[in-house]
């Protein structure tokens, strides 16, 4: 498996992913699924979209992008998808890692995360593993799909 950015015929792929996350609930604030015509805009609008390939298939991906703006336009943050087919093989965590490279080579300083849900343990545990920090809780900072709330925890790592 490789990591490397995303390319045109990969958005197929990505798009299905994406919108399985998004369709879960119990993760990604976005309700909105990705179209084809969307799924394009917003994968290409990213600082950098990268994604997990094995024998020519899309197995996970990443966007990267800034965090906020101006006087904060060097906090950049990031989200990570991994097709439920291929889940427990350590893909995010390669994502996450290339990620954080990429962040430092565009000349992001800091990376946060501003919504891991409290209940995502293995997200939680590899952002710890890799050196980031959680800055507190939010209660009730996420709507779950089925309509109830959960804490979320944000984290940040500084890159330099």
């Amino acid at each position: 498996m490789k990591i490397r950015k995303y390319q045109e015929a990969d958005l197929e792929s990505m798009i299905k992913i994406w919108n399985e996350v998004v369709e879960e609930g119990v993760a990604f604030p976005q309700e909105e699924m990705l179209t084809e015509k969307t799924g394009k805009e917003f994968f290409a609008s990213q600082s950098y979209t990268g994604v997990a390939v094995e024998d020519d298939r899309v197995l996970g991906l990443y966007i990267l992008h800034p965090n906020n703006i101006g006087r904060c336009g060097h906090l950049c943050n990031a989200s990570y998808a991994v097709s439920s087919l291929c889940r427990g093989r350590h893909i995010g965590e390669k994502l996450v890692s290339d990620c954080l490279t990429q962040a430092v080579d565009i000349g992001f300083r800091v990376m946060q995360f501003n919504a891991v849900v409290e209940n995502n343990i293995h997200a939680r545990h590899l952002y710890e593993r890799l050196g980031f920090h959680q800055l507190g809780t939010i209660p009730g900072g996420f709507r779950m799909k089925d309509g109830t709330y959960m804490a979320i925890c944000p984290y940040y790592k500084e890159l330099l």
